[in-house]
């Protein structure tokens, strides 16, 4: 399978192996003991293989997709030796990551027929949300992109003095109220002074909370339903954050938030530190939601667009 050409430039694909150091460290040694003494690929050698899948946070409905297609290649090239077994797990984890039709984009860009492109961020607090914005903040800018920031997670006044800071640092205008305002009431100002200015990207933060889905979801619609006033189609993206540190607990907080509104993208963060980069995959997998970007280190350059092919290369190389 000719899936693997290079698309990221030289930079950008180092920092993304170094990202997954961790987990393909682990990863990778895990599998060679599970294959060591072993000169093909048998039940034995499978079983290992879901476990250790299953122990990288891919999830288990996503590992058993995987492990079956690996069945398939063994019965049919009825030899398959434990040699090649790296390159037939790139391989079909980037054939089942195609399935979802998603991480085929390589730079930062939004669609030309939506000015402002209003982009609505949610995720529960500590996931990394307001440094994503910022980062994501930064990429569109320097891709020449006018910005514009909404501070609407009114809940905590750390959220908007963090976004403030985010925002001096990019060189980028915000619009914030004060703490405990209404978050529906700085979106819609943050859209009105967007449509003013020609912007061509909003990004708008809101509250981390998840105590209440019935709560969430009745706040997060009235932001909507608000934003609509000022541009009609808003927001064209609602982006959940993950925190890919917390693996299943990612998947926890991804059903919960798909519950309480129309998730439209992810952004799965703080990969470097982890060894559960799987579960990127997993989630790409299960909610058929794209995965948008990828955090990858803490520098501003590193929030990275998810691209699944140099994704796999990086966690499968050698």
């Amino acid at each position: 399978m000719s899936f693997f050409k290079r698309i990221f430039s030289s930079e950008k694909k180092e920092s993304l192996d170094k990202g997954l150091e961790k987990t393909k460290t682990t990863f990778f040694s895990k599998l060679t003991k599970a294959v060591a003494g072993k000169s093909k690929v048998d039940d034995e050698v499978l079983d290992n293989l879901e476990e250790i899948l299953v122990a990288s946070d891919v999830g288990v409905d996503t590992t058993l997709k995987i492990i079956k297609r690996i069945e398939k290649r063994v019965s049919e090239d009825k030899y398959l030796g434990t040699d090649e077994l790296n390159q037939i797990l790139r391989e079909e984890i980037a054939a089942l990551l195609s399935e979802t039709n998603t991480g085929n984009a390589s730079e930062f860009e939004v669609p030309k027929d939506k000015k402002p492109y209003v982009i609505m961020v949610v995720g529960v607090n500590g996931v990394g949300k307001t440094t994503t914005i910022g980062k994501l903040a930064y990429q569109f800018n320097k891709a020449g992109y006018k910005v514009v920031l909404g501070a609407a997670d009114t809940f905590r006044a750390a959220a908007i003095d963090q976004l403030q800071i985010w925002a001096d640092r990019v060189g980028i205008p915000i619009v914030k109220q004060q703490m405990g305002s209404d978050p529906a009431s700085v979106a819609f100002d943050t859209l009105k002074s967007a449509v003013t200015q020609n912007a061509d990207v909003v990004i708008i933060d809101t509250a981390g909370r998840l105590h209440n889905k019935v709560n969430l979801m009745n706040e997060l619609t009235k932001v909507k339903r608000v934003m609509q006033k000022v541009v009609e189609d808003a927001p064209h993206d609602v982006m959940l954050v993950l925190d890919g540190s917390t693996g299943q607990n990612a998947f926890e907080q991804a059903k919960q938030f798909t519950a309480a509104t129309d998730v439209t993208s992810l952004a799965v963060t703080k990969l470097d530190g982890t060894a559960k980069g799987g579960v990127v995959i997993g989630i790409s997998d299960q909610f058929k939601i794209p995965v948008r970007y990828i955090g990858v280190g803490e520098g501003i350059e590193d929030l990275q667009v998810f691209n699944k092919f140099e994704f796999v290369d990086s966690f499968f190389k050698v």
